[in-house]
């Protein structure tokens, strides 16, 4: 959600109509969330400027660990040298940290390849905002679940009932530091992270959505503590459902 408003916002700065803005002073600290949206807190720093130049060897675009050669337009001007001066700068300070680790796994190639990308400077930022879009678009239809074995016919289903709330084992990324919340596109998908966790016996998709719309889930070691609640459904691991725990 961070990396993709930033890009929204960088490709504002590449088109708006005072023409293409580079932010001079490119920091974390600039930026603030407010209702789910990237802002910049401080554009003293931005400029429309953009170097002038006699011939490509004047528009080599600097950076600590990286050097990009540019060219140099009939203008007199280094071409785009703004637009991905902002872009170099979100990946070696946004998306460097937050890519990785923001995905599932069948999504994790597709930022990778943004990554690449971006650190090259082999994309702009309309081809890193239509990237950034396409995984939006996966993400949110499922699609990529495309190809999976079904497993949550090994789970039992109660409807009507729902786990009490307490303190479990952990998880990344949850959104709860009290246990294991996980964004999922379907029980299914839910199925197979539970599957996939060592501790997990059973999980429950609550009514609470994230951003993209999409339901979180609870996935717990127990699944003894149970309490009626009309629009809820618990599922259980056929192996752990026998004997006393159920």
């Amino acid at each position: 959600q961070i990396c993709l408003g930033l890009v929204k916002l960088l490709f504002y700065l590449a088109h708006s109509p005072l023409g293409s803005i580079v932010l001079l002073d490119f920091q974390p600290r600039q930026f603030v969330m407010v209702d789910g949206n990237l802002k910049v807190t401080d554009m003293d720093d931005a400029s429309t400027e953009e170097l002038s130049c006699k011939e490509d060897n004047d528009c080599t675009l600097d950076f600590p660990t990286k050097s990009f050669p540019l060219k140099c337009s009939s203008a007199g001007k280094c071409e785009g040298i703004n637009e991905k001066k902002n872009l170099f700068n979100a990946y070696r300070y946004f998306f460097t940290y937050l890519l990785p680790h923001s995905a599932p796994p069948a999504l994790q190639p597709f930022l990778s390849d943004i990554l690449n990308a971006t650190g090259d400077l082999r994309y702009g930022i309309n081809e890193t905002l239509k990237a950034f879009e396409k995984v939006l678009h996966l993400y949110k239809s499922g699609l990529y679940l495309q190809k999976r074995p079904l497993l949550l016919k090994e789970y039992i289903s109660l409807k009507g009932f729902r786990t009490v709330e307490a303190e479990d084992y952990k998880c990344w990324p949850s959104y709860s530091h009290l246990g294991c919340l996980l964004s999922v596109h379907s029980p299914e998908e839910a199925a197979a992270i539970c599957n996939s966790q060592s501790q997990c016996q059973s999980f429950i998709v609550t009514q609470q959505r994230t951003w993209t719309g999409r339901p979180l889930a609870s996935f717990q070691s127990s699944p003894t503590d149970l309490v009626p609640d009309a629009n809820a459904v618990v599922y259980i691991k056929r192996s752990a459902s026998s004997g006393k725990r159920l």
